[in-house]
Formats: C-alpha cells, sequence, structure tokens
C-alpha cells in the first residue's frame, strides 16, 4: 500500500463529496457551502484545508457537534453590521451568508462588517475573501480556532492558527489574495504530513513541551509566524483573529474550545464565531481609479528586480497557477481521504 497520493478530476471529487454529505444528512444548502469551500482550498493547493476534511465533517454531523439542518438568521443592529447565527452547522454556510450580507451592505454604505456566532470549522478564510472579491468588494475574513499555538517564548498551546485573509478584484485577471495562518503552518497541515508519513520543514512545529520537531507524529502545536526570533509578530497577529471573531462575538476563545479532532466528546457544539468585511471601492477613490491602481499596483509586484532564479508574484499568484494545474492534471488526494470518498488509490 503507498503512502503518495493520487490525482482525480475536479469534478470527480466533487461529486463524491457532495455524496458523502448527502449519505450522512446533511442539508443541501450547507453541504454546498461546505464543498464549494473545500474544493477552493484543493484547487489552489491549500490541501490541509481541502477536501481531506470532508470525512472530519461528517463524523461531527453524524456525533451531533454540526447540525445536520441548520437555520441561519440574522441580527441586524446597525446600517453596515450585523451577526450571522450559524445554529451550530458547518461554519462554510454561515461564513458564505456572511460574505454576502457584508457585501449587500456595503453596496449602500461602503463598508460593512459581519460578525458570525454559534458557528464551527470553516476551512481557509481565503474562500471567503475571494467570495468578496468576486463580487466587486475588497474582502478580509478571519475566525480564530482552538489553541494549538503557544505564544512568543511560551511553552503551552495559547492561540489557534487564526488565520487572516484579504482578497481584491482586478480587472480582466484572478483576484489578488492572501490567505494566512498567523501560525508558521496550520495544523492541518501536520496531519497531511502524518497521513503522507512526511517530516515537516524545519522551525514550524513543536512537541509538547515547546521544543521543535521534524516527525510530524510527535508534533503537538505549531509554532506562532515569524519563528524563534520574531515570532511575537505572530503572535500578536493571532490575537487580532481572536479579538474580532470571539471578543466582539461573544463566542468562545482559543484555550476553551473543545478540541476539532481528538476530542471524545463529538456532540456538543463549539460556538465558534468568525468576521468578515466588505469594502466597496466605489465608496472611496471610485470603480475606475480603483481598478487602475490595482492593476498597475500588480504589475509592479511581477516586474520589481528579481534575485537570480527568483520570480516576484502578487499574492495568489502561486494559488492561481496551482489552480490552473490541477485543473489539468487533477486534484492529489491523501489515500485517507481517497478512501473515504471512494475514489481509487
Amino acid at each position: 500500500m503507498t503512502n503518495e497520493p493520487i490525482a482525480v478530476p475536479e469534478n470527480q471529487v466533487e461529486r463524491h463529496v457532495i455524496a458523502a454529505f448527502r449519505k450522512v444528512g446533511a442539508s443541501e444548502p450547507s453541504l454546498q457551502a461546505a464543498t464549494r469551500a473545500m474544493m477552493h482550498a484543493s484547487r489552489l493547493g491549500v490541501d490541509s484545508h481541502g477536501v481531506r476534511l470532508t470525512q472530519h465533517y461528517c463524523r461531527m454531523l453524524v456525533g451531533g457537534r454540526l447540525n445536520k439542518n441548520p437555520r441561519l438568521t440574522i441580527d441586524q443592529r446597525g446600517p453596515s453590521s450585523a451577526t450571522v447565527d450559524g445554529d451550530d452547522g458547518l461554519g462554510h454556510y454561515a461564513a458564505y451568508r456572511a460574505m454576502e450580507l457584508a457585501c449587500e451592505l456595503a453596496q449602500e454604505t461602503g463598508l460593512a462588517g459581519v460578525g458570525v456566532r454559534r458557528s464551527s470549522h470553516l476551512g481557509a478564510a481565503g474562500a471567503y475573501a475571494l467570495a468578496g472579491a468576486e463580487r466587486g468588494f475588497i474582502g478580509f475574513a478571519t475566525t480564530n480556532t482552538d489553541s494549538m499555538v503557544p505564544l512568543f517564548g511560551g511553552a503551552a498551546a495559547f492561540h489557534g492558527t487564526n488565520p487572516l485573509a484579504f482578497a481584491a478584484p482586478i480587472p480582466g485577471q484572478k483576484p489578488w489574495l492572501l490567505d494566512m495562518a498567523t501560525s508558521s503552518i496550520p495544523m492541518n497541515r501536520v496531519f497531511l504530513h502524518q497521513s503522507l508519513d512526511k517530516d515537516l520543514p524545519t522551525g514550524v512545529a513543536a512537541d509538547s513541551s515547546g521544543v521543535p520537531v521534524t516527525d510530524p507524529h510527535q508534533a503537538e502545536m505549531v509554532l506562532p509566524l515569524g519563528g524563534a526570533e520574531y515570532g511575537y509578530k505572530g503572535a500578536g497577529l493571532a490575537g487580532v483573529a481572536t479579538l474580532l471573531s470571539a471578543v466582539l462575538m461573544g463566542t468562545t476563545l482559543d484555550p476553551d474550545f473543545i478540541p476539532m479532532v481528538g476530542a471524545q466528546d463529538i456532540g456538543t457544539p463549539r460556538n465558534m464565531g468568525h468576521f468578515v468585511l466588505a469594502i466597496s471601492p466605489d465608496h472611496f477613490a471610485g470603480r475606475a481609479v480603483f481598478e487602475s491602481g490595482m492593476s498597475r499596483y500588480v504589475d509592479s509586484l511581477r516586474n520589481a528586480p528579481a534575485r537570480p532564479g527568483e520570480q516576484p508574484m502578487a499574492p495568489g499568484d502561486r494559488e492561481w497557477r496551482q489552480a490552473e494545474l490541477r485543473s489539468a492534471q487533477g486534484i492529489p488526494l491523501d489515500p485517507d481521504t481517497a478512501r473515504f470518498l471512494n475514489l481509487s488509490v
């Protein structure tokens, strides 16, 4: 039996993910949102947050942690602010609705923030920032997660990997897209390396006492962005995600989460919070000025002086190239995921 990934055509992967969700009774709107978000990640090469999570989500739906048929509700308290109640369903459903609502409000007010409460893991935050950019807005999305990253100088997990994602439209091109964890890597990448039995890079993960390790089977935490000398930057940015997603929303703080994986309790909802923001260029310098500026900006990024053998890229360039490659060659699936989705290994 091989631990190497296999490549499967996109449409075939998507069909099997949808079938897996339908088999466990997930509602059509929530499973479509989850599939959309996971396929986004798998297409762009963010495999840690891609379709490999289908098995986990299905287990949580069966176990009762996730509501199979959530009814989203909205509490709007101002012209440019609102909260979406996710009804303990799949977080992708609530997060996409939050960005949709933020764009609707920002169309009138110029800028709108929408929070989410009583939600769950949303996958790649960039999926929701991108959803804003695809509607013509500057999009931002963040969430806090359960503790798996020590503080700078800390020896115990405190923050989650707490992503910050931004996207902006570019006329005639794929959007500018930045989706980054505030940790060195997301914890799901450790799980992926465990499945592939592949060593981690140096300086991205640590054992339970905070000692850096490269063996994914020994990794209990991931280190904050910036490493041993500058990790205070990543730790501080993680706090921004917690401030907006948990403190502002009145939801679960990082150290108080039931762990996403490994917990015996898979029947209690985790009350996760998210936060999204949409900014309308029309309400600032204007659409034409913004589009001209974005085009000139990304051109200057790509044509900046480069070291020998290197090529400067705009945020998202690497991911869009990966999407083109995977559209042609298929999405690589680890053996565990391929077996769960009933795809050939």
